[in-house]
Formats: structure tokens, C-alpha cells, sequence
């Protein structure tokens, strides 16, 4: 009799939690979340978008736990040539693909611009300057002048820190600052510096050095009090002079894939140039897209 209690009690049971689970009360392990988005995203590239990048994957991951994504460094031109290659989902570049890619290979390529990257030109704390024109630093980065002296500064020793040429950076500086000319920068001077952290190292450690880097990081390290940012042409890198396009260092951040982007690939490029991720733009030194009244002209 009490054999058959517990068989009752069984079944009762086991009806009540399929009936649950029927109608949505009970937690099922699935691979699928709300909005459908699973999968894996591969990205590297510019060192310059890397902060931005990695923390805009955390706060997209945070929301889809069904997707993971690796983001890696190593200079624009190293993440347009994996993208195309077929290594990494997307490719992080400061440049456009074709500036540092063939026509061939960069036509296979889709661009997307998501979001508006400041650099800055920076000076060991021992250049006691505050600005610098186009032209000056023309002067100073092809040798043409030796000394800080030449430029209003003290009499001491310049010491140039250049990015190596698959850096965006670079590419950005040459576009921007010298001319368009990418091969004015005469790199049998100097110290290269491969990436943005190791330009401030090398600026911080080096008496009368001078490099560029992105704003990011620098304003960074101005608070930090390894280094100075100079304005340029007599305008800062406030955000209003970006803006503007006052002060012409900058570019879009852009993010390539091979083709057009699967579905999760898609939502991930969306997210990081939406309103949604602004926070995380804008705590971190870049621009928002939707704020500047200027262009690139491409």
C-alpha cells in the first residue's frame, strides 16, 4: 500500500516538472541566448583600438554569454594581413586597408569604421616645449634638425622614437603630419619602438626623446607623469579641437573583415561604434563617429 503512495507521489512529481519546464519556469541548459548569438570572434591589429577593443568585448560578452571573443595586438598591418589571410575574424587597423595592403588583396576586404582614434606627439619631461608645427616635426623626425635648441627648446640632443612601418600609427603620422609622404621619416635615426606601450617607455626613459602614440595612452601617461603631449600647430588635443579638425592628428579606427560579416561577427562591429558602448569610447580617449563635423575626405 505504501509502495504504491510513493509510485503516486513519483508520477505527480515527475508531471509537475515536465509541465514546468513546458512552460518556461524551469532553467534548461541550451547553447542558444535571447538574441540567438553564438560563436567565436578572432580580432588583432592596431595596438592603438586594443584598449578599446578589449573592454567593448568584456561588455559584449557580459551580455552574450554564448559568444567568445580574443583580441590580440601586434600593428594594423599585421591584423589586415591575417584577416585576409584567413586567420582572425576581423582585422583592427588605424588605416585604411589599402595603404597597407595591395589592391587585390585589400578589395577583398570590407571595411568598417567604428569609432575616431586622437594620437599625440610626446616629449621626455626634460623638452621643456609645449607645441610644435606640421613643420617642425617634418624637420625633426626626417633629421633635418638634431637639437631641441633649433625649435625653442633646450640645448639638448633629440632623440626620435619611431613606430616600425607596419604600424598604423606610423602610417596615421605620415598621412597627417609629414606630407603624406611615408618615407620622409628617416628611420637610420633614433630608436624604433613597436608598440604604443613601448613608446612610452622608450620617451619616459630617454632624455630629450620625441615619438607619437596614440592619445589614449598618452594622456595616460601625462597623468602619470612620464611624459608631456605637445599641441600641434598651436591647438590641443581637446575634443572639441578633433572635432573640428583643428588639430589633425587622428584617424578612424577601423575594423575589416574577409567579405561581409557572419550574423555574431555583425552584432559585435555594431555594438562597438553604437550608442551603447559611447561609455566605454569616451572613458578611454576616443571620439564617438556621430560627433565629428569633419572627415577624413575618403
Amino acid at each position: 500500500m505504501l509502495s504504491k503512495k510513493f509510485k503516486i507521489i513519483g508520477g505527480i512529481v515527475i508531471a509537475l516538472f515536465i509541465a514546468l519546464v513546458i512552460a518556461g519556469f524551469m532553467p534548461v541548459e541550451e547553447n542558444v541566448n535571447s538574441d540567438g548569438l553564438v560563436g567565436a570572434i578572432t580580432i588583432a591589429g592596431s595596438t592603438a583600438m586594443q584598449p578599446l577593443i578589449t573592454k567593448s568585448s568584456n561588455s559584449f560578452m557580459d551580455k552574450y554569454q554564448d559568444v567568445s571573443i580574443t583580441v590580440q595586438g601586434g600593428g594594423s598591418g599585421t591584423g589586415l594581413t591575417q584577416v585576409y589571410q584567413g586567420a582572425i575574424t576581423i582585422g583592427d587597423s588605424d588605416v585604411y586597408a589599402e595603404d597597407m595592403l595591395t589592391d587585390a588583396q585589400s578589395n577583398k576586404l570590407v571595411n568598417h569604421n567604428v569609432v575616431v582614434e586622437p594620437f599625440a606627439v610626446v616629449v621626455s619631461d626634460d623638452v621643456k616645449l609645449t607645441n610644435l608645427s606640421t613643420k617642425q616635426l617634418q624637420e625633426i623626425f626626417s633629421g633635418k634638425v638634431t637639437n631641441w635648441d633649433e625649435v625653442g627648446g633646450p640645448n639638448l640632443p633629440i632623440v626620435v622614437v619611431h613606430r616600425p612601418s607596419s604600424s598604423g600609427t606610423r602610417t596615421t603620422f605620415a598621412n597627417t603630419i609629414m606630407g603624406g609622404n611615408k618615407n620622409l621619416e628617416d628611420n637610420s635615426i633614433g630608436i624604433t619602438a613597436d608598440s604604443n606601450g613601448n613608446v612610452e617607455t622608450t620617451v619616459k626613459s630617454t632624455p630629450g626623446a620625441i615619438g607619437y602614440l596614440a592619445l589614449s595612452y598618452a594622456k595616460s601617461a601625462e597623468e602619470r607623469g612620464s611624459l608631456k603631449v605637445i599641441s600641434i600647430n598651436g591647438y590641443s588635443s581637446s575634443d572639441e579641437n578633433i572635432e573640428t579638425g583643428k588639430y589633425v592628428f587622428w584617424s578612424y579606427g577601423h575594423m575589416y573583415t574577409y567579405g561581409e560579416p557572419n550574423k555574431v561577427t555583425q552584432a559585435f562591429i555594431d555594438y562597438v561604434k553604437s550608442p551603447d558602448n559611447n561609455s566605454n569610447i569616451q572613458s578611454l580617449g576616443y571620439i564617438p563617429i556621430s560627433l565629428m563635423k569633419v572627415t577624413d575626405g575618403k
